[in-house]
């Protein structure tokens, strides 16, 4: 089997791969790359370019391969054209948690999605993504937003009081690797975590469940509602009006699924009536967020450029998760977050 790595890649971490999977043909060419400007940096350097000749040598590279580790240069464009130029590829696997959507948007058709198995990282940014989820929901009970205003301005005002985990209901909108992570965090420091997923049965500890469909009338019991949902057609706008003015006034809302879930423009106008007193963001609906975004300049909102999912073992935990799926493959084995090619998820 030969395994071609279409993103870029540490030394250390290939030599690690290599050693994992003795008797694959593990290929990759670092020249053709471009360099990381940090840890998981798996779109590389955005001023890099290949000549016509590396370009040439690239696709050349990544269509020989069984097995893909990444979507070349991160591009849905470059996945359809691979797929589509190597007929021998059986299996991508994305360096995102949510990669459904990449391969959604390489616009596949249904034989092409039957050939190829895509699989995502899932699971492995869960600690991450929940402890950013934790910081959020703290950030609204302790009011971070008027904290940081007031330090702005040099006042020292009266004392207000600051409320407690174990005082706040808080929602977690999807019960996958990141919410049951969140969900654990949350309880363990007292507060009352109400999940909801589309079907509203229990996960892992969760007991409170209700489905998507009940979301609005959930969220008048809700002090914060953390979203972790991927962004798929059905998850699209989810967190909309109805749902951000039924919350309990001045709640936080945390983002750290797929900036798509939340209406945006609904939330800015939830903010603006200070019906949501806090929202803390690692992702949006457009990336980067559009310098004329008005949550650019709104004290009581945390501005994250999604990067709370990235940490410094992001990639070797990637890789490991890679190789136990190779050994599934190889073994004619259910692979771990196989994409559900009908809802892309």
């Amino acid at each position: 089997m030969r395994v071609v790595v279409a993103t870029p890649m540490p030394d250390a971490l290939l030599a690690r791969l290599r050693e994992a999977l003795p008797g694959v043909d593990v290929a990759a060419d670092a020249s053709l790359m471009p360099p990381q400007r940090w840890p998981a940096d798996f779109a590389g350097d955005s001023s890099f370019r290949r000549t016509p000749e590396q370009q040439a040598a690239f696709e050349e590279l990544v269509d020989s391969a069984d097995v893909l580790y990444g979507i070349p240069d991160v591009s849905s464009e470059a996945l359809a054209r691979t797929v589509r130029a190597n007929p021998r590829l059986r299996w991508v696997q994305t360096m995102a948690a949510g990669g459904g959507a990449q391969v959604r948007a390489a616009g596949l058709t249904d034989d092409e999605l039957r050939r190829v198995t895509f699989t995502t990282s899932a699971g492995v940014h869960a600690g991450a993504l929940a402890e950013f989820a934790l910081l959020g929901v703290l950030a609204g009970a302790k009011d971070l937003g008027r904290l940081r205003a007031q330090q702005a301005g040099r006042t020292w005002p009266d004392q207000r009081e600051m409320r407690r985990l174990s005082d706040l209901t808080v929602g977690v909108l999807g019960l996958g690797h990141i919410g049951r992570e969140a969900a654990r965090l949350l309880t363990l420091l007292g507060a009352h975590v109400v999940g909801v997923t589309r079907d509203g049965r229990p996960r892992g500890e969760v007991a409170d469940v209700v489905p998507t469909t009940e979301l609005a009338n959930a969220a008048r019991r809700l002090d914060a509602l953390v979203v972790t949902l991927p962004g798929t057609e059905a998850t699209n706008g989810l967190v909309d009006e109805a749902v951000l003015t039924a919350l309990r006034p001045g709640a936080t809302v945390v983002s750290v699924g797929r900036g798509s879930v939340i209406d945006e423009a609904a939330l800015v106008r939830a903010l603006e009536a200070g019906i949501v007193g806090n929202a803390v963001l690692d992702v949006f609906a457009t990336e980067p967020l559009p310098a004329d975004s008005p949550l650019w300049a709104m004290p009581q909102v945390v501005v994250s450029p999604h990067t709370a999912a990235i940490t410094g073992d992001q990639e070797r935990l990637i890789s490991e998760l890679f190789v136990d799926n190779v050994r599934h493959f190889l073994r004619g084995e259910p692979m771990a977050n196989v994409v559900d090619t009908v809802e892309f998820y």
